[in-house]
């Protein structure tokens, strides 16, 4: 049998109970609040994804590194540099006082292993008769001359070759600094949507410590007017410390994920800056979004399946260097000279000499063993690019499902909130007309929080699938980089 109240005490019930309510609770969103404050305006991903590109010391330690391999690619061009030389022999002792000075210049050819070179000498006083060479006219000789591989080292020879060799490691360089810049970018967005999430989380406890709050008060003047028993208030108040738990447990959770945000949230001086929760975006968003390529431009722009390709073409490099070991020598050398000023009429014409040098290894087990060296190195990078080909495409595959099951699931999620939503609503205005128990009016209320946290945990899902997709793809627009 229902006990009918006083129509004196009934209204009052009804408007205490309007009264303690927050404004919040009219709606029963347990939605994010505003946006924050003009002083501290929203964090989004994309400020993110620019400081970490610009700041991250991981990135910065890979663009080190390729500065290194600069370097060594200049090094190697050394090796073609122009070389000057000068010499002087004085005999201040003995029977014959000659004296000879030379300066002397070549540069290694750019396409070819032999090189070019040129000088000035010229010699005074007296000389041996087996000296004779050493003898110049008055005013000098002036020499230049070149030396030219016919067979070995014509295509290529060790300084070509370790300059081909500087410019891959160029290349894997670049290609392991975009590698290093796609994970750190990967790991920002997943710091930054652990953050998004979790202050969601706080929001929606705080939220819930609020009503029971808010409520207590209503529960108090509804004992005092004799509509509630004293138990109803102490089983809120119990709930109250329970649901204030909660809060600062997740309140911890957003602190320390704001701190593993900072290591990619970074200044103008590259130091670490911890986000505030006035920061927190209203909602969790995809961040990235992937785009529709074909499969196998996808596998193609990958820097891991370019580092392959890049090693087997060194490793090309090093079986034409192997093979050009098996090659004889056979190099030509033009040389012209002219003596200026008095001296001997024979060295007045101008000189022009001709010379071939001929050689061959036997048994060439060195060059061999290097041709069957790289030779099975080329086939073992062969069968790593198929592997990682197929691995490649097996995790794109994989991750579209993903994102596409995570989407699905979010879209449920969102739904099932709603109708919790509702259901809490509803069961709020049962409890501030007497129609509804305490009991009900919470499970309502917690099964509304449940709902919305599974909606956050289905939206972040999602959108750290797509994440994983992009970084998948290796789009370094979306990245940020």
């Amino acid at each position: 049998m229902i006990r009918r109240l006083p129509l004196r005490i009934a209204l009052g019930l009804v408007v205490a109970l309007a009264g303690a309510l927050p404004p919040a609770a009219a709606q029963t969103s347990i939605a994010p609040p505003a946006k924050g404050t003009a002083t501290s305006p929203e964090l989004t991903l994309r400020d993110v994804l620019e400081s970490s590109a610009a700041h991250a010391p991981q990135i910065l330690e890979a663009m080190a590194r390729q500065r290194q391999a600069d370097a060594r690619a200049l090094t190697a061009e050394g090796a073609f540099d122009l070389v000057f030389n000068a010499e002087a022999n004085l005999r201040p002792l003995g029977y014959y006082d000659g004296s000879t000075a030379e300066v002397s210049a070549y540069r290694p050819l750019q396409n070819n292993g032999g090189q070019i070179y040129g000088g000035y000498r010229v010699s005074s006083g007296s000389f041996a008769s087996y000296d004779g060479k050493q003898i110049t006219n008055k005013l000098g000789e002036l020499k230049a001359g070149g030396v030219f591989s016919l067979l070995r080292d014509r295509v290529i020879d060790e300084r070509r070759g370790r300059r081909e060799l500087a410019q891959g490691d160029i290349d894997l360089a670049e290609l392991d600094r975009d590698l290093v810049a796609i994970g750190v970018q990967r790991r920002a967005i997943d710091a930054y949507q652990q953050w998004v999430a979790a202050g969601l989380r706080v929001r929606i406890y705080r939220e819930l410590f609020e009503l029971a709050e808010a409520r207590q008060a209503s529960i108090e003047q509804q004992i005092r007017l004799g509509a509630r028993p004293a138990i109803l208030g102490i089983e809120n108040q119990q709930n109250i410390m329970r649901r204030k738990g909660l809060m600062l447990q997740w309140e911890q959770n957003l602190q320390i994920q704001a701190t593993a945000l900072s290591l990619f949230l970074r200044d103008g001086l590259g130091q670490p800056v911890v986000p505030s929760p006035d920061q927190l975006p209203r909602m969790l968003t995809d961040g990235v979004v992937p785009r529709l390529v074909d499969q196998n431009s996808a596998i193609s722009g990958r820097p891991d399946y370019q580092t392959i390709i890049t090693r087997i073409e060194q490793a090309g490099i090093r079986a034409r260097l192997a093979e050009n070991e098996l090659k004889p020598r056979l190099d030509v050398r033009a040389e012209a000279s002219k003596d200026f000023g008095p001296g001997s009429p024979v060295r007045r014409p101008l000189e022009g000499s001709v010379g071939v040098r001929f050689s061959v290894p036997l048994e060439q087990r060195a060059a061999k063993g290097r041709i069957a060296e790289v030779a099975a190195e080329q086939d073992a990078l062969s069968l790593r690019l198929r592997f990682l080909e197929e691995q490649i495409g097996v995790e794109i595959s994989n991750l579209r499902t993903q994102v596409a099951g995570a989407e699905k699931l979010a879209g449920l999620a969102t739904a099932e909130a709603a109708l919790a939503r509702r259901m809490a609503e509803a069961e709020r205005r049962r409890f501030t007309l007497g129609a509804s128990d305490f009991l009900l009016v919470n499970l309502r209320e917690e099964s509304l929080a449940d709902a919305t946290i599974r909606e956050i945990d289905a939206k972040y899902r999602h959108a750290a699938a797509q994440a994983e997709l992009v970084a998948a793809l290796a789009d370094r627009e979306q990245l940020g980089l």
